[in-house]
C-alpha cells in the first residue's frame, strides 16, 4: 500500500509535476494507493469550488482510509521530530512528521513532492516511492 502525501496530489490534481502525476497515476492503476485523514483534511482545505471539491472528495473517499493519528503515533512523531532536530535535520510541518512517522510506523511507502520526506526518510525508516 502507498500513501499519497497532498504535495503529490496538489501535483496530480493540477497536472503538475509530470514524474509525480506518472506515480500517482500508477499506483492508482494498480490500487494500491490509500489515503490518510490528515491528507483528506489538507487537499480538501485547499479547494474552493464546489464541484471540484466535490469530485476530489469522490476520489478520494472511494480508496482505503486510514486514521493516522492517536497518541501513540502523536508520541512517536514527537520522539521522531526530536531525533530528526539531533541529528540537524528540521522538518518545515508538524503534519509531515506525522504522516511520515505514520506511513514508516505502518510500512507504508510514500509518494510526495516534499523535501521534508526525503530528509526525514533515512533516520525513520520511511520508504519513499
Amino acid at each position: 500500500m502507498v500513501m499519497v502525501d497532498t504535495s503529490a496530489w496538489v501535483e496530480y490534481f493540477r497536472m503538475g509535476e509530470p514524474a509525480v502525476v506518472q506515480k500517482v497515476d500508477h499506483y492508482l492503476d494498480v490500487d494500491l494507493v490509500g489515503i490518510g485523514d490528515l491528507v483528506y483534511c489538507e487537499v480538501m482545505q485547499g479547494i474552493y469550488a464546489t464541484q471540484r471539491r466535490q469530485d476530489v472528495s469522490a476520489l478520494l473517499l472511494a480508496l482505503p482510509r486510514f486514521e493516522m493519528v492517536g497518541f501513540a503515533i502523536a508520541e512517536r512523531s514527537a520522539a521522531n521530530y526530536r531525533l530528526l532536530r539531533s541529528r540537524g535535520v528540521t522538518i518545515r510541518k508538524t503534519i509531515d512528521v506525522l504522516i511520515g512517522t505514520f506511513c514508516a510506523e505502518n510500512g507504508l511507502e510514500i509518494i510526495h513532492h516534499d523535501r521534508d520526506f526525503d530528509l526525514m526518510a533515512p533516520h525513520i525508516g520511511l520508504r519513499v516511492v
